[in-house]
């Protein structure tokens, strides 16, 4: 099994992208390198070990990777927390900040059993705003978010302490000191 140091070094860093002045996480390279999705998410499972939850959220994109392999390892439900205008029933939305500007994440309404105690899953943290989006959306469907896990934590973004004064814990295998 690789361990989360050689997970972490399989991120590419892809510079001024999307935008100058931004060097881009690339988890891709997890993806193409055998065994390490399933390392990554094994990883993931066992510093979620602290959160009792019964459920998980993916947050689009790249969220619903890690997220659908740890629901169907523990066989329980996968919520989808997805941009704008992709899913076809009735939803429930969130608007949140961006650095310069906002964004909005929707949810299927009634998608788990009420009073579901739900794990937010995603591939990085970077300000926090999508996972507080994410949060508000699960808490106003009638749920308790139990945490939230990601593979990166960009911490000199502030992210983790925006989930912090938004009452959700929060783990990732992989911190990120500065730019």
């Amino acid at each position: 099994m690789l361990s989360i140091t050689e997970i972490s070094e399989l991120i590419r860093n892809v510079p001024d992208f999307p935008i100058p002045g931004v060097n881009f996480k690339d988890i891709t390279t997890i993806l193409i390198h055998p065994g390490a999705l399933r390392d990554s998410v094994k990883h993931l499972e066992k510093i979620c070990e602290e959160f009792d939850y019964d459920a998980i959220a993916a947050v689009e994109s790249r969220g619903f990777i890690f997220a659908s392999v740890m629901a169907a390892g523990r066989n329980i439900p996968l919520v989808l927390i997805r941009k704008p205008g992709k899913l076809p029933s009735d939803i429930i939305s969130e608007e949140y900040l961006l650095e310069y500007g906002s964004n909005t994440l929707e949810m299927h309404r009634n998608s788990l059993p009420e009073g579901s105690r739900v794990l937010i899953v995603d591939d990085l943290l970077a300000t926090g705003g999508s996972a507080v989006a994410a949060a508000t959306l699960i808490r106003r469907d009638g749920n308790t978010v139990a945490g939230a896990a990601f593979v990166i934590d960009l911490e000199f973004l502030g992210g983790g302490e925006k989930l912090e004064d938004a009452g959700i814990p929060s783990v990732a295998l992989v911190s990120i000191n500065s730019e």
